[in-house]
């Protein structure tokens, strides 16, 4: 089955210090170094969302079924065994991956950024991991493709961003534990846990150059608290202090609690007004209701296709289009 990797084009919108020492905050960012950092997102308008991971080499197939769901759930939706959706990594070998070809298309359409997965919320690391084994540099195709992406976005002037999912189905600490998962840890931690993600964001900031964005994802479980949020935001701040973040790296403030990320992002939509004064948004759109290439989905005449894809050779990535907004003035 070939593995599909979709892209989602993305619209941001709005309704630097010096970097601080580990006890100190960015929450309370003076207005002046927050406009300054938040200035080409505004004017980007315009961007690329790639979702690529091993669900791609599924294509939204498990055993002769097909899952009812979006491709890139496909671990979860079908309740696949960690034991056995391990049989997707001697698979995955997308060949004929070109980073320059990638740049060159959002380069071409008029974007100014990218955003791939970094990992989804089946814990694949899509590069080279210090840290596991449950990364890209387990399979047959022994390439970087962020390390890759992150030259060809240089060369052509292009944000480079990563989206990382806090929740992780793989990564045997991580709370709660799904059913399915066979090979999770009896006793696991999540402050161990929360260690680990750290640590796989440090390798993400420091070694692939300056990053635009860290779009996190899969920050509703009980165990991910409003105050794991702001602790995780200042710890990327402090590794990058430039670079935007968005607002599902925390949870929901309770009354009198600053919001936790830089910007909103609605889904699927665009509000019609905004989210008010002063509130940058982004919104992600699909052409249909699948994020990564899912064999069940049809656009025109070309079944297996999820909103665009990316040719690599299998698996292939989707492409998704992104718009930024700036804020609304007062």
């Amino acid at each position: 089955m070939p593995s599909v990797l979709v892209l989602i084009v993305c619209f941001a919108g709005q309704s630097r210090g010096d970097q601080p020492s580990d006890g100190q905050s960015f929450l309370n960012e003076p207005p002046a170094q927050r406009d300054a950092r938040m200035k080409w997102f505004r004017e980007a308008r315009f961007g690329m969302f790639i979702h690529w991971g091993l669900y791609s080499q599924a294509a939204g197939q498990w055993d002769g079924k097909q899952t009812s769901g979006a491709g890139e759930w496909i671990m979860n939706d079908m309740q696949i065994p960690d034991s056995q959706y391990a049989k997707l990594v001697p698979q995955f070998n997308p060949v004929k991956f070109d980073a320059r070809q990638w740049v060159a298309l959002a380069k071409n359409a008029g974007m100014k950024y990218i955003v791939i997965t970094s990992k989804h919320h089946e814990g694949f690391g899509m590069y080279p991991s210090a840290l596991t084994d449950w990364c890209i540099k387990s399979t047959p195709f022994q390439r970087d493709p962020l390390k890759e992406l992150a030259a060809a976005c240089q060369e052509s002037g292009i944000k480079l961003c990563f989206y990382h999912s806090i929740m992780d189905w793989h990564q045997p600490d991580y709370l709660p534990r799904k059913p399915w998962n066979d090979e999770a840890n009896p006793n696991a931690d999540f402050d161990r846990y929360v260690a680990y993600l750290k640590g796989e964001l440090k390798e993400l900031l420091t070694g692939y150059g300056p990053i635009g964005i860290l779009w996190f994802d899969g920050q509703w479980e009980d165990t991910w608290t409003y105050d794991r949020g702001v602790d995780l935001y200042n710890y990327v701040r402090r590794l990058q202090p430039d670079i935007i973040v968005n607002n599902r790296v925390g949870r929901d403030p309770a009354p009198g609690q600053p919001k936790v990320g830089d910007y909103g992002t609605p889904e699927q939509f665009i509000p019609a007004s905004g989210y008010g004064p002063g509130v940058d948004w982004e919104t992600c759109m699909t052409m249909n209701d699948t994020w990564d290439s899912n064999s069940r989905i049809t656009i025109g005449n070309r079944p297996g296709h999820s909103s665009a894809t990316l040719s690599t050779s299998p698996p292939r990535a989707a492409i998704t289009f992104s718009t930024s907004v700036p804020p609304a003035k007062a």
